[in-house]
């Protein structure tokens, strides 16, 4: 992607979409230096000027293109569903201005291709909001890995344990192959496993089956899958959204310590604990210790990042790199989970055909839907 120049004139900014996310980056906003949040745009009648009155925006609008055709920005916050992502940034870049999309960036991995190369194009950024990589504590762990100081990384659990019931799904575009993507694998899951393929690097293999265990969706409510990192640790995911006792939670076992962060939808050091094998000394485990300045994850760490590379006209910096890494993990787990089979990243990344969508068939274990049969050979297997 190509860099912008540096300036020292405030960034004007924008967002689109105004649900519960879109709070998180109006507050992030405000905290900035030289970034000026004025304009919003949902298609919802009264949505976007309750949203701009709630915040100080000075200017709603009920569409993007409303809001691209009346007023100048810089960038652009898409904070709305993935089906519409790829048109959006299109039409941001036309525009001129760069773009910071929620996650998932898209339907599939084909439309991140799209996206991306329209801002070379246009020679604009595009910045995934993947928010669970910023912070020390992540910042800190990943320097420990690459360091080598941990050893070798053998066995990881990656598990995105979430609740969402009937009223969350009551939302037309969730649940829906067509308009969401995927289930809580692409929705939910996949910020766990950024932040775990952030900390181990590249993937090689994975394998997952995807299930419905009580909710009545397209896609699955649960999913299982081990990932092979191509330096050899092997890593089991899991994501739901049955688990009344939420949790987010990571565990890498190295040869020198074990690695454990449990949280919900964002850490601080104290999510965090280092314990060492019985062989490390007490003084190399002293200096694995948290650094005492503290900066969380979440929205404020990365936004914070990404405007400033945007004011310096830098390149993106790493907490906003790798736009594709997570998404191809999750490809791969929907793949094998229609292929059944192992996939390895080269088909992910060169067969269009595991790039152009998720859609999988999903193991319905749910009693109601076959009364009587307790054995998952018997049941019914596809989407509803």
């Amino acid at each position: 992607m190509s860099t912008a120049a540096p300036t020292n004139s405030p960034l004007r900014a924008a967002l689109v979409g105004t649900g519960s996310v879109a709070r998180l980056h109006a507050e992030a906003l405000a905290l900035l230096p030289h970034v000026e949040l004025v304009a919003a745009a949902d298609p919802l009648p009264g949505r976007a000027a309750e949203f701009a009155s709630t915040h100080s925006i000075p200017a709603a609008f009920e569409s993007l293109e409303e809001l691209l055709t009346a007023t100048d920005v810089d960038v652009v916050h898409l904070c709305t569903p993935p089906g519409g992502h790829a048109k959006q940034t299109r039409l941001v870049f036309e525009a001129g201005a760069h773009v910071i999309v929620e996650k998932p960036p898209a339907l599939s991995l084909a439309e991140v291709d799209e996206m991306t190369d329209a801002a070379r194009t246009a020679g604009k950024y595009l910045a995934v909001v993947f928010q669970q990589r910023t912070g020390t504590a992540a910042t800190h762990v990943k320097a420990l890995l690459d360091s080598g100081a941990l050893g070798r990384p053998l066995l990881a659990t990656c598990s995105t344990l979430w609740y969402r019931g009937s009223d969350y799904y009551s939302v037309p575009w969730r649940g829906k192959w067509d308009t969401e993507g995927g289930g809580t694998t692409l929705s939910h899951g996949i910020h766990q496993v950024d932040l775990l393929a952030y900390l181990l690097g590249e993937w090689a293999t994975v394998n997952g089956q995807l299930w419905r265990l009580a909710r009545d969706l397209e896609t699955e409510d649960a999913s299982t899958g081990t990932i092979v990192f191509e330096s050899g640790a092997v890593a089991s995911v899991l994501s739901s959204v049955v688990s009344p006792r939420e949790a987010s939670v990571i565990r890498i076992d190295t040869e020198n310590a074990t690695i454990e962060l449990e949280h919900l939808y964002g850490h601080g050091h104290a999510n965090w604990r280092i314990t060492p094998a019985a062989h490390v000394s007490e003084a190399d485990a002293a200096a694995w210790e948290f650094p005492d300045a503290e900066e969380p994850s979440g929205h404020d760490a990365l936004l914070f990042e990404v405007y400033s590379a945007l004011a310096q006209g830098d390149p993106l910096p790493a907490v906003a790199a790798e736009p594709t890494r997570a998404l191809e993990i999750v490809a791969a787990l929907y793949a094998s989970a229609r292929e059944g089979i192992s996939v390895d990243r080269s088909r992910v990344v060169d067969e269009p055909a595991l790039r152009g969508g998720m859609r999988s068939p999903v193991t319905d274990l749910r009693p109601d839907v076959r009364p009587g049969l307790d054995t998952t050979a018997d049941r019914e297997v596809g989407p509803v």
